[in-house]
């Protein structure tokens, strides 16, 4: 018999007292940074139905333009207004906005930016067409106009 006894049992204990405290930290961290809406609705939006749709594959191209009637109407009367982003701007200003947001796009990506409307169903053509003009001016021609379904026939 030799000297040396070889060891049957091997005890490869994983110490889990600290896993439930790992899981909740995570829990934790992803509970404080997901972002769950991007823009907080400055104006009323009564999204009209479509009869055909598109759906679109790159959704980070997407800028969006939201047109309506403005809930606070003491603060900013009761006409049509163009909200982009968080903040309420003038026909005049989508010039800016658009540069800024083509500004945010790889230099590659800039000419395929695509400009979704979304305008309330009670808002007229004529503020429509000014906006439609203004991305003319700034040759942004890619407009989505949004609407919420398909209207069955």
């Amino acid at each position: 018999m030799s000297k040396f006894k070889k060891k049957n049992k091997v005890s490869e204990n994983i110490p889990t007292s600290a896993l439930p405290d790992i899981i909740f930290m995570l829990l934790f961290f992803f509970m404080v940074t997901t972002v769950l809406r991007e823009n907080e609705m400055l104006v009323e939006q009564k999204i009209p139905q479509a009869t055909q749709l598109q759906k679109l594959e790159k959704k980070t191209l997407i800028s969006y333009l939201y047109v309506g009637k403005p809930k606070n109407t003491a603060l900013y009367g009761t006409e049509p207004r163009i909200q982009a982003n968080d903040v309420l701007i003038n026909t005049s200003d989508i010039i800016l906005w658009v540069n800024q947001e083509k500004d945010k796009l790889s230099e590659a990506e800039r000419d395929m930016i695509t400009i979704s409307l979304k305008a309330d169903r009670e808002v007229k053509m004529g503020p429509i067409s000014d906006i439609q003009f203004e991305l003319r001016e700034v040759d942004a021609r890619r407009v989505l106009y949004a609407s919420v379904g398909k209207v069955q026939n």
